[in-house]
């Protein structure tokens, strides 16, 4: 077993999730449309991955992955879709028919030049009936096919949102006809083309930002949990082995307690900055000691900061200026004190509401910043308050912006 780094994993190093595969396996072969939801690292897309895998190894589905990620508009995610259908034979011979009239030669073209070509045929005025010849054409092959679109919540929310990060008109214009036709393509072609959608950002609260949530409606959502501690324990072991080093069981459940939640990303970069530890001094086994020395210095130190940025900078593309102000305030005041109590956002909503906020359609407030944070995972309620699901981000936010903080209506 292979450590993970940050890429999706698949086959002999994918780890710990028989029961979501099989629960999602069993969703597809009924054709239910899925909105997979979880918080970031969780593993969304190696499930995913892993589940096409053994999907095509069974040889019972068809399956195409696409990821939306750099997409920009409709017409974009079209000719994204269309060069990922390579797999179908039904469906790329359709897209290599409609490609004769530019080249002679189009089978000896990448994906990358296949794509734009087709993106200059797909604009805004026909980009649904493109979309529509997609569908239609994968759905009539021999086998069903699974479809899953990663990311598709970044293309949303870069439609919905202008420079200021606010919502706009337009924006909403465009998203309510880009999930129009995909809601309508997937009842049309039910039972021969499964959604299933992923993203490192929720697609729900996005949607009730925007008024669009019933968009959503044919989605049937599953929601990924972290690892168990005993989970995490047997793939910290099971890496220790691969590597030739020693963790004791004590080490495993002393680096799980400290992570708290046992998030799979965060749990191979444990092992991998203890691994790295122990080669740089020369030893085998690691101590309770090392476990101490390598959260402090490498998870949260210099070394760890660009992966754990990675959950700061997703929030103000998601929130808008205005949303990100009010996250950051929420979120730096939970981390200083370990939590934070519905009297203290009662504050918050308070002051906040007296405040000159970047204003637009869909502003948000201190209630919808609140459910993002909920919804994405950074939060969770305890005893009437709120904590930091991660005790890994709890106390890297603390570090970056709790020394000394006082809540805004205090300063």
């Amino acid at each position: 077993m292979r450590k993970g780094g940050i890429n999706w994993v698949d086959g002999e190093d994918f780890f710990g999730r028989e029961v979501e595969l099989k629960a999602l396996e069993d969703r597809m072969h009924e054709g239910i449309h899925t909105l997979l939801t979880a918080q970031r690292r969780m593993g969304k897309t190696s499930l995913v991955r892993e589940l096409q895998r053994r999907l095509v190894e069974k040889g019972q589905l068809e399956v195409v992955f696409v990821d939306l990620e750099a997409a920009i508009d409709p017409a974009d995610a079209i000719a994204e879709i269309s060069v990922r259908t390579k797999p179908v034979d039904t469906a790329w011979k359709a897209i290599v028919n409609s490609m004769r009239s530019i080249s002679d030669r189009i089978e000896e073209l990448s994906v990358a030049d296949l794509k734009v070509k087709l993106r200059a045929r797909i604009d805004a005025g026909n980009w649904r009936q493109r979309g529509d010849a997609i569908f239609t054409a994968l759905a009539e092959g021999d086998r069903s096919v699974v479809l899953a679109i990663d990311e598709l919540p970044i293309l949303v929310n870069r439609l919905l949102r202008d420079e200021e990060g606010c919502i706009t008109p337009g924006g909403k214009q465009e998203v309510d006809a880009f999930l129009s036709w995909l809601r309508k393509a997937g009842q049309s072609h039910r039972g021969r083309v499964t959604l299933i959608l992923s993203g490192s950002v929720g697609l729900q609260p996005l949607l009730e930002q925007a008024g669009l949530i019933a968009h959503a409606n044919i989605l049937s959502p599953y929601d990924l949990k972290p690892w168990s501690r005993e989970t995490a324990v047997s793939c910290l072991e099971e890496l220790a082995g691969s590597y030739g080093i020693g963790l004791a069981p004590e080490v495993c459940r002393d680096m799980c307690r400290r992570l708290r939640c046992c998030i799979p990303h965060h749990v191979q970069m444990f092992f991998d900055r203890m691994h790295q530890h122990l080669q740089r001094t020369g030893r085998e086994n690691a101590s309770l000691e090392d476990v101490e020395r390598v959260y402090v210095q490498d998870m949260q130190g210099v070394s760890g900061q660009v992966d754990l940025q990675h959950y700061e900078n997703r929030l103000e593309p998601v929130l808008g200026r205005a949303g990100y102000a009010i996250a950051l305030e929420i979120l730096t005041a939970t981390a200083a004190a370990g939590g934070i109590t519905a009297e203290t956002i009662d504050r918050y909503r308070d002051w906040f509401s007296t405040q000159e906020l970047p204003r637009g359609d869909g502003t948000l407030s201190v209630n919808d910043v609140l459910h993002v944070l909920l919804h994405d995972g950074y939060l969770e309620p305890e005893d009437g308050s709120y904590r930091f699901v991660s005790g890994l981000i709890e106390e890297w936010w603390d570090r970056r912006y709790g020394q000394g903080f006082i809540p805004a209506f205090d300063r």
